[in-house]
């Protein structure tokens, strides 16, 4: 069925660091102390207006998509604490969809589908579902189960993180490098936020194709080649260091302190 923000962040090489605290939803009495934010992904716009309906009256904040490659937008700029996607969708499934949740979070993910087959369950599951609820289902079974995975699911980040000589925003779409301000298209904005948020680890062609445009996309490496391009011209103009390493063959590197055409290119292994 269906068709078709993720976190203020900054970094320092090594361990990310939080500015500021992180907040916890609940009180130790189990009362929330702010709104979950809940993104629902199906096709289907009687699912999400009846999703929507139910989930705001038990005080959530709620945003629907009716097409996947949308509701992975909303979920890096909004960054949601969790996800309800829809199993059976014409341009993407929602175990893509789990599966480009996982390679940038651990938010929970509820998956809804039609098909009650094992194997179908088992295949979300693997993908990185939390759950699996069948069509048609009871609003207050879903309802207890999204409380229980909220009730488990990582804090939100209320401030941002920072690494080496970068500090960068998701919610207001802002990147500072060295305390510069970098002016950048939604794009290079999406492809820096992720490889930020894994600063020096490898992250594949595949895995960088997916997160930003999508697994549809997986297999046009030309996108990443273009965008890794443009990327690292504005940061090398505003600072003449180089910050995203090339790993032959398998993907690329982001070194969130960076090096200069000067210096020796940072070890690789």
């Amino acid at each position: 069925m269906g068709r078709n923000a993720a976190h203020a962040v900054s970094f320092r090489m090594g361990t990310p660091k939080i500015r500021g605290a992180r907040k916890s939803n609940y009180r130790s009495s189990g009362k929330r102390l702010m709104q979950e934010r809940i993104l629902v992904i199906d096709d289907e716009a009687q699912i999400t207006r009846v999703l929507r309906a139910s989930l705001t009256a038990q005080g959530y904040q709620v945003r629907t998509a009716n097409d996947p490659e949308e509701g992975l937008q909303v979920y890096r700029e909004w960054a949601p604490d969790l996800v309800i996607t829809d199993l059976m969708m014409p341009t993407m499934t929602g175990v893509d969809v789990c599966r480009a949740i996982r390679l940038m979070a651990s938010t929970p993910v509820l998956v809804l589908s039609v098909r009650d087959h094992e194997r179908s369950k088992v295949e979300a599951l693997d993908a990185g579902a939390d759950d699996y609820v069948t069509k048609p289902f009871n609003i207050q079974e879903l309802l207890a189960r999204v409380r229980a995975h909220l009730r488990r699911a990582p804090e939100r980040a209320t401030h941002a993180i920072e690494a080496g000589d970068f500090v960068v925003d998701a919610p207001a779409h802002s990147v500072t490098v060295l305390g510069k301000l970098i002016h950048l298209t939604p794009k290079e904005f999406d492809l820096l936020l992720f490889l930020a948020r894994n600063a020096g680890k490898v992250m594949t062609h595949r895995a960088l194709l997916t997160a930003v445009w999508g697994a549809q996309s997986a297999h046009q490496p030309e996108y990443l080649r273009v965008f890794v391009g443009q990327l690292r011209k504005k940061l090398e103009a505003e600072t003449g260091k180089q910050y995203i390493q090339t790993e032959p063959w398998v993907g690329y590197r982001f070194m969130a302190e960076g090096w200069s055409d000067a210096a020796e290119q940072p070890d690789e292994s």
